[in-house]
């Protein structure tokens, strides 16, 4: 029987493990090394021109109209929603229509900036993919871990709003 270690402990020697492992480490580091997911991709297929769909998406007054976060929002600052209620934020919308490209940059009482960068590319005359990158909101390391997880799922549901808002307008 001698050195048979039950599941419990040997889940505790790796907690104990990982505890030294990342006093020993800043967390900045800790992040890069550990390979945290910093980004998320998504994408989908529009059947609408990408004109249309460039046009709707580079005017923040739409947002809330797909996204959950929004409240309101023009071409200077928006109203966000959040699980402490609602937070007035600085906005800033660099759109590109030769690119396509859609890039939001918030600013946000504390001064921290986040940014959500997209992209229309075009497939058929009537039709276009878009494309959405992810990143983590600006807040502290200790809370963002699962915070990118959430917003993942969430903006699968928001890319379904929007291709059902763009293809009933088409």
């Amino acid at each position: 029987m001698g050195n048979k270690i039950s599941a419990k402990q040997s889940q505790q020697g790796r907690l104990n493990a990982l505890n030294r492992f990342k006093a020993a480490i800043p967390k900045a580091q800790l992040l890069r090394d550990l390979s945290m997911k910093t980004f998320d991709v998504q994408s989908i297929h529009l059947n609408t021109k990408k004109e249309q769909a460039f046009n709707y998406l580079a005017d923040p007054a739409h947002l809330p109209q797909w996204t959950h976060a929004f409240a309101s929002a023009d071409d200077r600052q928006a109203v966000l929603r959040t699980a402490s209620g609602e937070v007035s934020i600085g906005l800033a919308v660099h759109a590109a229509a030769e690119q396509g490209t859609i890039d939001w940059l918030m600013t946000f009482p504390d001064g921290s900036v986040g940014v959500a960068s997209s992209r229309v590319v075009p497939l058929t005359a009537d039709s276009c993919a878009y494309v959405f990158v992810l990143t983590p909101p600006p807040v502290p390391l200790e809370l963002l871990e699962g915070a990118l997880a959430a917003q993942s799922q969430i903006l699968a549901q928001e890319l379904q709003t929007l291709k059902t808002l763009l293809e009933q307008a088409a």
